[in-house]
């Protein structure tokens, strides 16, 4: 017998979910507004929650990671009378199991309930996210969380997988996750970066080739492919794969088998295939660029990372974790954080995601490497000179700080400039500890500009 929670503003709905959940044996309850059901959820034992959008008090759709997140993580069935594609979009994506608009008909809601708690049995016999693999990916969020559990089922099947996500959100450490939690782990983990494929090469580099097959294939050479064999062949890149390669690809896809340059025999690959890309394959099919019929069978497992402005509240503990590889690759004593270089992180966009996190922590630890303590002063002049703009603008609009206090007057725009240029000088002279080459090299000035610049701002190089 499951326990069923149901949020709702419309009694009425209430008490037709609650009578149909309790004639399939089951327990139900109810609450009127979020505030009331979060209370609820949160000391109550749920495996399944019913959860409307718009409730007087607040929105579900906002509600539901926090739901999600609950110690027995109840699974979220969306009820909602104003029925909206996006809202669908984020609700799945933030772990719904199902999304019902209403009215409701009631053999729609008991197959829904009927095949959560089916999910919901089956997973308990599985393994838990938590026990994972999961070297160098970090984070706790409730985002994080829902791909964990993709990450877990995708690891327990033998389905190709498609990563979708920015550019530095981390794909490759998913598709390795998934290999080193899947029953291939033991076998080789193949990597084809489909930006870098030589258009020349591209095919003997895949299927291989046999000696004498063209000018200088002196001995048989074994293509890619079939080094996956008994493990995992990642395309990474998937959307630049050339499109001459794509047929002949989709045919080794289905049939696992594949001819070598130069052979007059197929050979076979029992390969698990991973693909990752940051572009939009559907709009690439749309443009004749990419093959629906491989889109189709790269996508019978979807992994979505979200880009890290969307689960920020991870960024404390991805700096944490990635400042301490750093300082044991550099071979230095583990940095301690000030709370305001902490708010500067989470202050910041991060457009180049988890990669543009560990290069701006490189370049804090370059900065301070002497110094036990990070200050936002150590972080990168272009992520400072952008947050200094975002609190300039706020300020500009009228917006108070946080303490209360009314916005501040603006430096001039000569004023602002000669201070970041100053600020940058300093970081250059501390980064290349007074090597004026290197420091022209990486600022660009000639060697006379660089200079007259450091009189004209007071700054001596250091001794």
């Amino acid at each position: 017998m499951a326990k069923i929670l149901i949020i709702d503003d419309d009694k009425m709905v209430c008490d037709t979910l609650s009578q149909a959940v309790k004639g399939m044996g089951h327990e139900a309850e109810y609450a009127l507004t979020l505030g009331e059901g979060m209370e609820k959820a949160t000391s109550g034992h749920y495996d399944v929650v019913f959860l409307d959008v718009r409730l007087p008090d607040g929105s579900g759709l906002e509600a539901l990671p926090r739901i999600r997140e609950l110690p027995l993580s109840p699974e979220v069935i969306i009820i909602t009378g104003y029925g909206d594609p996006s809202g669908a979009e984020l609700a799945i994506k933030s772990g719904a199991w199902d999304y019902m608009e209403k009215p409701l008909s009631l053999k729609v809601i008991t197959f829904s309930l009927m095949r959560a708690l089916q999910y919901r049995d089956a997973k308990k016999g599985k393994r838990s996210p938590l026990a994972l693999k999961l070297e160098g990916i970090v984070g706790s969020s409730p985002k994080m969380k829902v791909c964990y559990e993709l990450l877990a089922q995708a690891a327990g099947s033998d389905a190709n997988v498609l990563i979708t996500g920015e550019t530095g959100t981390g794909k490759e450490l998913f598709a390795r996750a998934i290999h080193n939690n899947s029953s291939r782990a033991k076998k080789s983990f193949v990597v084809i970066d489909c930006t870098a494929l030589p258009a020349t090469l591209v095919e003997s580099m895949l299927f291989g080739y046999e000696k004498g097959a063209f000018t200088g294939a002196d001995r048989s050479q074994d293509g890619l492919i079939k080094e996956a064999d008994g493990g995992t062949l990642f395309l990474d890149e998937v959307g630049e794969l050339p499109l001459s390669l794509q047929k002949p690809f989709l045919r080794v896809l289905q049939e696992k088998t594949f001819r070598p340059i130069g052979s007059k025999k197929e050979i076979r690959s029992d390969f698990r295939l991973i693909a990752a890309t940051n572009r939009d394959l559907d709009k690439m099919v749309e443009a004749g660029r990419f093959r629906k019929d491989l889109l189709y069978r790269l996508r019978s497992f979807i992994i979505e990372i979200p880009p890290l402005r969307e689960h920020i509240e991870d960024v404390k503990e991805l700096a944490i974790y990635h400042m301490a590889k750093l300082c044991e690759h550099y071979g230095v004593k583990n940095k301690g954080f000030s709370p305001d270089f902490f708010d500067a992180l989470m202050a910041y966009d991060w457009p180049g995601n988890v990669r543009e996190l560990i290069n701006a922590l490189e370049w804090a630890l370059t900065v301070a490497i002497n110094e036990p303590i990070l200050f936002p002063e150590h972080l990168p002049t272009y992520i400072r000179i952008q947050l200094m703009r975002t609190k300039a603008t706020n300020e500009d609009l009228g917006m108070e700080e946080p303490t209360g206090r009314p916005r501040k007057e603006l430096p001039t725009l000569k004023e602002f400039r000669k201070k970041m240029d100053r600020q940058y000088l300093k970081d250059l002279l501390s980064l290349t500890q007074g090597d004026i080459k290197e420091a022209c090299r990486i600022s660009g000035l000639s060697r006379s500009r660089l200079y007259a610049l450091l009189k004209e701002h007071q700054l001596t190089l250091p001794k």
